[in-house]
């Protein structure tokens, strides 16, 4: 029995190289399909699977305070009472007045009559004789009338200026060009006219009352009413 088993145990290896060698000696298994099937290696270790991404730590919001609400209790039917009209009346107001002294509310002043026109507080003139020694005078002042009463009155100025340069110290003419300036709208020009007509009548009152009544309404034209009467009553005395 010991040489027996002493044989089988020297045996052993060299059935297990011829086994081995018969192994890898065998033809590849037929492919059925095209592709050849690969078996599993069922040795090799498993992927590592991937770890889920850490998620962000969200801040505790505080919780909303809870807000307890009661029923209204009835307390029946709302009643209202109409209410009366106040009666007012008009105040009465004073023309010109100002406010009411106290009173916040302030009076309601009357329209302001309108100013009169300046040609209605003209005063009108009289007239003035005009007496002269030169024929070319007389003929230039009765061109200058005519020339005024058809309306054109610059040639009615041209032949008075004339005039005067030939007669340079007649009252009467420097009145009637003082006439003529006012009618075209120059009230300061026909005032310094009948300024010097006055100072040259040294002795016809009458020319002296008619020459500042026309300066009066020279003032009225300019609108100075304080010099106007200041005028009317130099007219006055004479």
């Amino acid at each position: 029995m010991p040489i027996k088993r002493l044989v089988l145990v020297c045996s052993l290896p060299i059935l297990v190289t011829g086994c081995a060698e018969f192994y890898g000696s065998q033809p590849p298994a037929p492919v059925y399909g095209g592709q050849p099937r690969v078996q599993p290696n069922i040795y090799a270790k498993p992927a590592p699977k991937p770890k889920p991404p850490k998620k962000a730590k969200q801040a505790k919001r505080p919780a909303a305070p809870t807000v307890e609400t009661q029923p209204l209790k009835d307390s029946g039917p709302i009643t209202t009472t109409p209410m009366e009209p106040i009666e007012t009346t008009p105040m009465e107001t004073v023309p010109g007045a100002g406010a009411i002294p106290g009173s916040a509310v302030p009076s309601v002043q009357a329209p302001a009559a309108p100013l009169p026109e300046p040609t209605e507080m003209m005063q009108p003139l009289e007239p003035v004789a005009f007496v002269s020694s030169s024929p070319a005078v007389g003929a230039l002042v009765s061109a200058a009338d005519q020339n005024s009463q058809s309306g054109n009155l610059d040639s009615a100025v041209a032949a008075i200026e004339r005039a005067i340069r030939i007669e340079p110290r007649n009252a009467a003419l420097f009145y009637k060009l003082a006439e003529l300036r006012l009618k075209q709208s120059k009230p300061r020009l026909a005032e310094d006219l009948a300024k010097k007509s006055a100072l040259l009548a040294s002795g016809n009152a009458r020319l002296k009352r008619q020459s500042w009544l026309l300066i009066g309404n020279a003032k009225v034209m300019q609108q100075d009413f304080a010099g106007a009467r200041a005028a009317r009553a130099k007219a006055a005395s004479f």
